[in-house]
């Protein structure tokens, strides 16, 4: 075969290559790239539903952290829900994934169970759950049946309603993170955990010291991912208690709705969209800085 035979050859499969990802290509365009260039412009401009657009540069930052009165607040929730969140979420997920991995009759269908949240719609399972904490809800008939207490009205408790939007929240989600742990799990090569059982590592000290360092890429993977998901969280609140009572569990996601679909702000609520994002890129780099310090990887 000729040199130019070959790069003929070459461009029509770099012809086909291309005709084969257009369509990806262009999606990526469309539905992604189009819609964030055009966020930054938006933020950029005082930009109403209808009506005129004007140029105002960095004013509608400058807005958000001066003149807003939800913004600081949706902002504090937002963290406050993270917090919570994440380290239950992470725990809970890895001790059933834990108890899932000994040799219990049934650990499949145990599994099963507990992934059948995540795969379930969000929207139904919340809904289920505000039955089930309004004050004539399941819980407080059961709670005054047995008990003859009456429990708080949870979702207008200003006390109770982040405590019931994170419970909520990680009775959906952490079957995700057990699924993923458990499979990380399996793949630990047994003769590591008899040679430190041999050496008397035993029990908690056996997970800390050997488990734990072996699984330590999938835990970092699970906390990075759970820690973006939870500060974009917006379902949970938006529909179990509207971002009450007041503005008490309104987190900054649901803040960017309002702003641009309740008051009509778009240009509003692009900045606060950016400033989110802007957030999840620092927490995200300063998570990958810092595992270099207890992730474990094989070389």
């Amino acid at each position: 075969m000729t040199r130019t035979t070959a790069g003929a050859l070459r461009r029509a499969e770099e012809r086909q290559a291309l005709g084969f990802i257009s369509p990806a290509l262009v999606g990526l365009g469309l539905f992604i790239l189009f819609p964030v260039g055009l966020s930054i412009v938006m933020s950029l401009f005082d930009w109403p539903t209808f009506g005129t657009r004007t140029f105002t540069g960095l004013r509608n930052y400058l807005k958000l952290f001066t003149a807003s009165p939800d913004f600081w607040p949706a902002l504090r929730n937002t963290f406050v829900f993270a917090i919570a969140y994440v380290p239950i979420n992470i725990t809970l997920s890895l001790g059933l994934a834990v108890a899932l991995s000994s040799r219990i009759r049934g650990r499949g269908a145990l599994r099963v169970l507990f992934f059948i949240p995540v795969v379930t719609p969000m929207v139904a399972n919340i809904l289920v759950w505000k039955m089930l904490l309004q004050p004539q809800g399941a819980l407080n008939g059961a709670s005054q049946a047995w008990f003859g207490l009456g429990l708080p009205n949870f979702l207008a408790d200003p006390h109770w309603a982040m405590t019931m939007v994170v419970v909520m929240s990680v009775w959906q989600g952490m079957g995700y993170n057990m699924l993923i742990f458990s499979a990380v799990l399996e793949q630990l090569p047994e003769t590591v955990i008899e040679a430190a059982r041999i050496d008397g590592a035993t029990g908690a000290r056996l997970f800390f010291q050997v488990t734990l360092p072996m699984i330590s890429p999938a835990l970092f993977f699970a906390t990075v991912m759970t820690m973006i998901g939870s500060l974009q969280v917006f379902a949970q609140p938006q529909l179990l208690t509207g971002g009450g009572p007041g503005n008490a569990t309104q987190p900054i996601v649901q803040f960017i709705y309002n702003q641009g679909f309740r008051f009509q702000d778009l240009g509003l609520a692009a900045a606060a969209a950016w400033i989110l994002f802007a957030i999840i890129i620092v927490l995200t780099a300063l998570q990958f800085r810092v595992q270099k310090r207890w992730v474990h990887y094989e070389h």
